[in-house]
């Protein structure tokens, strides 16, 4: 078949390079004159596993090309697809302009019948407007297409293998013409296709993502009892997830969710639900828990250091929101790091692929860039596990102890094992673990109290 990708980012390259390898002769669209640059010489512009192979691959075998045109990436497609940013915008709603953009440049290229896929994770009844605008652009009122809703299920850090052998994969339209195509392209996968109609669809993909993120929030409350109580958050978790109905994935408690997905797509869920007349309750704890968390474990480091962190220096491990990727979008650990700045104290910092895009948001202020996980040790007052990569819960602890000013480590996705820190003699603060770092204090008002009027800014970023 051939197919039209616009957007490249972290869904539509992913997206283009896996079409290709199935064997279809795709055309990837990007406005960023640079990005396509790049990409055409093999540089990829974003950090996922096994990509930068499938495109170079497709690229030399003439089933993958690149354009700035959308009328060059059209002009040939049988079905098009939307993968542009739909962003969080200032009401929490998503910010649709992009796409309203794209569909307007769709309409005015049409040269004949094609199904336009909206692959953007977009709110009920996006899809109704696209075709509306791409219907008002048209050049001639005898062209004929059809609009269908296929949202995106990738992880990043996962993305290429999830796109390859998807769980399953959705498709909403109002149209049988276009179910079919739509068949042809997925037909080869041995995994179930649920075809609805355009609004379900929709819902479909925020509705997981909001079920997920419900989750972690879930496992976040448990593990805050669990420290209270003395019970372990990871022994719990592990005996809920063998549970069938329950399941373990999503079950570990940390610091909290971020990324470019479930913090925006969770707000808009519940902007929409707002449209509707109707409160979410559910859904606005799930956000409420989720900045809860990270207060939480602002409030162990104040505890411990006190108020004001002047003259503190401390190692951080992890820029990037989750492990497996270079994007530090709502990067809980890019918050952390920025609070702590914000108190005074100094930060050392490395990730093994986020380092680009953490100067990009952090600037040079009070941070030092380090080379490797070891160098960000040397003389830190403490060590913060911020980013659940493998190589950080691997770390030699002796060695470790001899870098320290101090041995004391905040574990945020609780990656080390307790008996081993505290064996060696560390201050070991956890998520949802009695660990010899934590006192029985009441202070839920420290850290909104110290913190929140801040924001962690130094005024420059």
């Amino acid at each position: 078949m051939k197919l039209c990708v616009i957007g490249t980012g972290y869904v539509g390259l992913v997206g283009a390079a896996i079409f290709s390898d199935w064997g279809n002769d795709v055309v990837g669209v990007d406005i960023d004159t640079e990005k396509i640059d790049r990409i055409k010489k093999g540089e990829m512009p974003i950090y996922e596993p096994g990509l930068s192979e499938i495109v170079l691959r497709n690229i030399s075998q003439n089933r993958l090309t690149f354009t700035t045109s959308i009328a060059d990436g059209i002009k040939d497609a049988e079905i098009v697809f939307i993968c542009v940013g739909t962003p969080q915008s200032d009401t929490g709603a998503a910010d649709l302009s992009a796409v309203w953009e794209v569909a307007k440049d769709i309409g005015k290229n049409m040269n004949g019948y094609k199904v336009i896929v909206t692959k953007s994770t977009v709110p009920v009844g996006t899809n109704e407007k696209v075709k509306m605008i791409i219907r008002e652009n048209l050049p001639g009122p005898q062209i004929e297409f059809d609009v269908a809703s296929n949202p995106e299920f990738l992880r990043e850090g996962s993305s290429v293998e999830d796109m390859a052998a998807p769980d399953r994969t959705v498709v909403g339209s109002d149209s049988e013409k276009a179910h079919a195509v739509m068949r042809r392209l997925y037909e080869h996968l041995n995994t179930p296709i649920v075809e609805c109609d355009l609004r379900s669809a929709e819902m479909i993909k925020y509705a997981s993502n909001g079920f997920l993120a419900a989750k972690i929030s879930f496992i976040n409350e448990i593990a805050q009892i669990c420290e209270r109580a003395g019970a372990d958050v990871t022994v719990v978790a592990r005996g809920m997830g063998l549970d069938k109905r329950v399941g373990s994935a999503f079950l570990n408690a940390g610091i909290g969710y971020g990324g470019s997905c479930f913090p925006k797509d969770v707000a808009a869920l519940y902007k929409t639900s707002t449209d509707q007349d109707y409160d979410f309750k559910l859904l606005r704890s799930v956000m409420e828990v989720n900045v809860a968390q990270r207060e939480n474990f602002m409030n162990k480091v104040l505890r411990h250091f006190g108020k004001n962190l002047a003259g503190r220096t401390f190692a951080i491990l992890g820029l990037a929101f989750k492990g497996n990727t270079d994007d530090i979008r709502d990067s809980v650990s890019i918050e952390i790091v920025k609070k702590l700045r914000g108190l005074g104290a100094k930060l050392r910092v490395y990730d093994p692929e986020a380092m680009y895009n953490a100067k990009q948001a952090l600037g040079a202020v009070n941070v030092e860039y380090c080379l490797d996980k070891y160098e960000t040790m040397q003389g830190a007052d403490a060590l913060f596990v911020l980013t659940e990569w493998k190589e950080f819960a691997t770390v030699e602890l002796d060695k470790v102890k001899t870098l320290l000013k101090s041995p004391v480590i905040f574990d945020g996705r609780n990656l080390l094992d307790r008996a081993k820190v505290e064996e060696m003699g560390f201050t070991y603060f956890a998520v949802g673990k009695r660990t010899n770092g934590m006192v029985k204090i009441d202070t839920r008002n420290l850290y909104q109290t110290v913190l929140l009027n801040t924001n962690g800014s130094t005024g420059q970023h």
